[in-house]
C-alpha cells in the first residue's frame, strides 16, 4: 500500500472493517482481526515525523483519518486513536532536538513503530477515578536500575492486541501525589496480566479489558522521555490527547448515523414527502455541518497554537458538542426511523449503541463545561490546581 496516500489507505480499511463490524460486535469474530488490517494498512506511523520514517501528518489531517474510519467502524477508529494517545505527544516533540536518554527513548519508540510495526496503547484509567491522573492508585517505586509498578488498570483499550502499554503511575513516595510518570510496559512482561474483558453492550471492537501490574519491573530506559513527574504538567499544558482523538472518531460516527437516517427516510415515500420529517432532516444536516466545522477548527488549532488555553477551550468545546450531537441523532433516529433504529442486527441499531459511549470518553460533558467555565471567568488553566485531571 506504499503508493496509496493515508486517506486512501484509511478508506480501504473502512471498507474492510465494515464487513467485520457486525461479527465483532456479536462476538463471532475476534477484534484482533480488525487490528491486523490496521497494521496491514500501515496506519501506525501517521504522526511520526518524516525524518524518523513516519508520515508527519498534522493533527487536523489525523482527525480527518479518524473521522473517515469512525464513519465505517467507530471501535476500530477508537482503537487506532489509543495507539496515538500513547505516542502522540512524543510525535509532536519531533521538531525539538533531544539529547541523551530522552533522545534514545524517542528514537526507540519511533523505531518500534516504523520498522517493526509495533502498536502502543494507553493504560491510564482506573475504577472509581477514570483517566484522572491526580486520582491514580497505581504506584511506582524506584529500584536498582529502574522502577517497580503495582496496581490495577480498568478500561484498557487494545488489551491483548497492543505490543506495548504506556502505564500512568504516581510516585509511591510522593506525599503530594502530583508526581505522575508514564512507563512503557510490554504485554508479556513478568507480572503483567490482562483479565476481565469488559462486558459492554457495544464497542467490543476496542478490545477493552482490565490490566493487573503485580510488581512489574521496568528499566530506567522505559521511563517516558527519561523524566519523572512531568505527566500531569504536560497534560495541563496540552490536554488535547486526552480529548481530541475521541472527537474525530465520534464525529465519523455522527456522520454515519446521520447518513443511515437519511437512507431510511429516502426508502419510504410517505416519510420522504412529509414536511415535518424534511424539516427535521434539514435541522440535523445543519447541526452535523456546524459540529464538523467546530471539530476541524479545534484540530487545526492544535497544529497551529498547541499549548494555548484558547486551543484547549476549542478542544473541550468540540468534544462537548460532538456528544450533544450524537445524543440528538440517537433521539431523532428513534423518532424518525422507528423500529429500524431498534431492531437488533441492523447497522443503525448497532451505531446507536455505540453513540452512547461518546459521553463517557474523556473529557465527559461536565468536565468539558467545567473547563470552559473556568477559562471564561479568567482562572489560570495552566495552573494544575485549577485543572481537575
Amino acid at each position: 500500500m506504499e503508493h496509496r496516500t493515508a486517506p486512501e489507505r484509511a478508506a480501504l480499511l473502512g471498507e474492510q472493517v465494515t464487513d467485520l463490524a457486525a461479527d465483532i460486535d456479536s462476538g463471532r469474530t475476534d477484534s484482533a482481526a480488525a487490528y491486523k488490517l490496521v497494521r496491514e494498512a500501515d496506519l501506525l506511523r501517521l504522526l511520526v515525523p518524516r525524518g524518523a520514517g513516519g508520515e508527519g501528518l498534522s493533527f487536523l489531517e489525523y482527525t480527518l483519518i479518524l473521522e473517515l474510519i469512525g464513519a465505517a467502524d467507530t471501535p476500530t477508529a477508537l482503537g487506532l486513536n489509543m495507539h496515538y494517545v500513547a505516542i502522540g505527544s512524543l510525535c509532536e516533540s519531533g521538531d525539538r532536538p533531544l539529547t541523551g536518554a530522552a533522545h534514545e527513548f524517542r528514537s526507540w519508540v519511533f523505531d518500534q513503530v516504523v520498522h517493526h510495526g509495533r502498536m502502543f496503547a494507553s493504560a491510564t484509567s482506573e475504577a472509581g477515578s477514570g483517566a484522572k491522573l491526580q486520582r491514580l492508585s497505581t504506584t511506582y517505586r524506584r529500584c536498582d536500575g529502574g522502577y517497580v509498578l503495582s496496581g490495577r488498570k480498568s478500561f484498557v483499550s487494545l488489551a491483548g492486541v497492543a505490543d506495548y502499554l504506556i502505564v500512568a503511575a504516581r510516585n509511591a513516595d510522593d506525599d503530594a501525589e502530583r508526581e505522575i510518570s508514564h512507563f512503557v510496559v510490554a504485554g508479556d512482561d513478568p507480572g503483567v496480566r490482562i483479565e476481565g474483558v469488559w462486558p459492554g453492550n457495544a464497542m467490543a471492537g476496542t478490545s477493552t479489558a482490565s490490566m493487573v501490574l503485580d510488581d512489574v519491573r521496568v528499566q530506567r530506559a522505559r521511563l517516558m522521555m527519561n523524566v519523572e513527574g512531568m505527566s500531569l504538567f504536560k497534560l495541563v499544558q496540552e490536554p488535547h490527547w486526552m480529548t481530541s482523538g475521541y472527537t474525530g472518531a465520534y464525529l465519523g460516527l455522527a456522520a454515519a448515523v446521520h447518513g443511515l437516517i437519511i437512507e431510511s427516510v429516502a426508502r419510504d415515500p410517505r416519510r420522504s414527502t412529509d414536511p415535518v420529517v424534511r424539516h427535521e432532516i434539514g435541522r440535523l444536516n445543519a447541526e452535523v455541518r456546524a459540529v464538523r466545522a467546530l471539530v476541524h477548527a479545534a484540530a487545526g488549532a492544535v497544529g497551529e497554537q498547541r499549548g494555548t488555553v484558547e486551543t484547549a477551550e476549542a478542544v473541550h468545546a468540540a468534544k462537548y458538542k460532538v456528544g450533544e450531537l450524537l445524543a440528538d441523532l440517537v433521539s431523532a433516529a428513534v423518532r424518525i426511523c422507528g423500529t429500524a433504529a431498534l431492531s437488533r442486527g441492523r447497522p443503525l441499531e448497532r451505531r446507536l449503541r455505540e453513540a452512547a459511549y461518546c459521553r463517557v470518553m474523556p473529557a465527559k460533558p461536565d468536565e468539558c463545561l467545567e473547563y470552559l467555565g473556568k477559562a471564561a471567568i479568567g482562572l489560570d488553566m495552566h495552573d494544575v490546581r485549577n485543572f481537575d485531571w
